[in-house]
């Protein structure tokens, strides 16, 4: 849960994979601003990578670049707001929303923190360390995470889920480790700037029911059709 959090159980997880196309196409147009050739675009080319490794329909993927290169004659308007604050159990959120219309949004998040406490800017930012995460799976056995993160210039590395692991860089080396894991034996599934927590509370020393609480905050958040990611100040 310490970067970013993420849904759990199958009815959440088909869920959010709806979700997850939804918000890929935001990151897509956003990227695309800068130009409709990966080859060119180093952004575009780690999002559009990213869809396709989650298998989004190729007419979907297209249409976003296309519309956010400005080629459909389509205006892109998204603006991009961190919100920060506690969920229950002063547990530390940071939530990246990418929005067409910031009232809406701020009028959600104050809704969604209810169950919390929404901070002002700089409340919580200064206990998460903003980073390139890179999640990577071995494309070949015998590959070792630790000589991978060495050798493609990453800070440090962790256990992700189904065997992956998440590399994690300075934000300014996303693509440069990104591009350098292949030659260490491991294909990228994901590469994103993102925030992780300096001090992160133990779940365990979380009652069940506080536990469930601060799950049921988070999945709210992630619901919300403005979010593209929510980062959890929790270990583990």
């Amino acid at each position: 849960m310490g970067a970013q959090w993420k849904a759990k159980g199958k009815a959440q997880a088909a869920d959010a994979r709806g979700k997850l196309f939804g918000r890929l196409a935001k990151d897509i147009m956003i990227a695309a601003r800068n130009g409709a050739d990966p080859a060119s675009n180093s952004r575009l080319r780690l999002v559009v990578e990213q869809a396709r490794k989650v298998s989004m329909p190729k007419d979907t993927l297209e249409r976003a670049i296309k519309k956010g290169a400005g080629l459909t004659g389509e205006t892109v308007n998204f603006d991009h707001v961190i919100y920060e604050g506690f969920g229950p159990h002063r547990v530390p959120v940071m939530i990246e929303c990418l929005t067409d219309n910031v009232n809406r949004t701020a009028s959600d998040m104050r809704v969604l923190f209810r169950k919390g406490q929404q901070g002002t800017s700089g409340s919580v930012s200064w206990d998460f360390n903003h980073v390139g995460l890179v999640e990577a799976e071995p494309a070949a056995a015998g590959a070792d995470p630790e000589m991978a993160a060495i050798e493609a210039g990453a800070q440090d590395f962790e256990p992700a889920e189904d065997g992956a692991t998440l590399f994690i860089t300075d934000a300014a080396d996303l693509d440069l480790v990104s591009r350098a894991l292949p030659a260490q034996g491991f294909t990228v599934l994901s590469a994103k700037l993102g925030y992780m927590p300096k001090n992160p509370v133990d779940p365990a020393s979380l009652s069940a029911e506080a536990l469930q609480e601060v799950e049921d905050f988070l999945a709210a958040m992630d619901g919300c059709d403005d979010v593209q990611n929510v980062f959890a100040g929790l270990a583990g």
